[in-house]
């Protein structure tokens, strides 16, 4: 089977699309044929090196996958299913998506609901159904459309331009925060009200600033989040999912103590069925197949090593759809 397979020796890492034998699988008690995968951050970062992502070797990347399971012998599962499976290790710790066929357990798996595909279902990828989770946490907090803004960091990436569209569905007023200022007509098309320049939120700020935001989903970290959070509305909240600005917070206890602000982490990796089932089937029913359109492009196997260091210097917008089969 065709995959991208990163390798490591004295020499260094390598990456190249080659023929792995089948045998080579990991275990696993369901066999999916791999339609579609993505090019996530996280795979960029373990393809490019530039963090230890992969914790051993030689692995095939790639956090996501949807496709048709192939065999199972999970009673869960049959033969002609649709599935997705988003995080739980693959691609770090197990074979991943980038490849023609994955090897995995039942437990990991999410029925595609309809009426997505598995191309529509890599358009979104871990980085949508993450924006879904933000979502959720933020509504079940209680952030209604009438209690004011809410604020997208990071509005260009994967995250940021589903939770845009997400939040517009259910008739939110988002605001986009984003270092790309010709992205402003691509943002308003998915549903954002106003822009704002990155810069606003990327230097140090006061330890409670100007209420502001109703709620914050964040894929940024670092000093925009402590900025975001000293900006939120008295009991508002915040959902955090990312570390695209560093992993530090440098922040102060003032929103969460003076102004009962709840900042909640954002955890896609080992999120429980239950929850992953509520996230797909609110991608479902809010995304329009307009709103995927815009937000993704497709690329073959073969193009995957070179797009992700593009993603890693920010120049991909929204979502990049793996068509593993070239």
């Amino acid at each position: 089977m065709r995959a991208i397979l990163i390798e490591k020796s004295d020499a260094g890492q390598s990456v190249k699309l080659v023929e792995v034998p089948e045998s080579q699988l990991p275990e696993g008690d369901v066999t999916v044929k791999v339609a579609f995968s993505t090019l996530n951050y996280k795979d960029a970062l373990a393809i490019t090196g530039r963090s230890p992502v992969v914790r051993k070797f030689p692995m095939i990347p790639g956090i996501d996958l949807a496709g048709t399971v192939a065999a199972s012998a999970d009673p869960a599962w049959k033969a002609g299913d649709q599935v997705v499976l988003n995080g739980w290790g693959i691609g770090e710790g197990h074979f991943g998506g980038l490849a023609a066929l994955a090897r995995v357990r039942g437990e990991w798996l999410v029925r595609i609901p309809a009426p997505l595909d598995a191309r529509a279902a890599m358009a979104i990828g871990t980085a949508g159904y993450t924006a879904a989770l933000c979502v959720l946490a933020l509504e079940r907090h209680g952030v209604k459309p009438g209690d004011g803004e809410v604020l997208v960091t990071g509005a260009g990436g994967g995250v940021g331009s589903v939770a845009i569209a997400l939040l517009k569905a259910r008739g939110f007023t988002v605001v986009a925060s984003t270092g790309r200022p010709a992205e402003e007509g691509y943002l308003k098309g998915l549903g954002a009200a106003s822009i704002i320049d990155r810069a606003e939120l990327a230097a140090p700020g006061k330890p409670l600033g100007k209420e502001r935001w109703a709620g914050v989903v964040d894929s940024v970290g670092s000093t925009t989040l402590a900025n975001a959070c000293s900006q939120v509305k008295y009991g508002g909240a915040v959902a955090a999912c990312g570390l695209a600005g560093g992993m530090d917070f440098p922040a102060s206890v003032a929103p969460f103590i003076l102004r009962g602000v709840t900042l909640y982490g954002i955890d896609s990796v080992r999120a429980p069925r239950p929850r992953r089932e509520q996230a797909w089937a609110r991608l479902a029913s809010d995304l329009t197949p307009a709103a995927l359109a815009a937000m993704s492009r497709e690329i073959g196997l073969a193009e995957v090593v070179g797009a992700a260091s593009e993603l890693l210097a920010g120049k991909v917008r929204g979502r990049l759809v793996v068509d593993v089969s070239r």
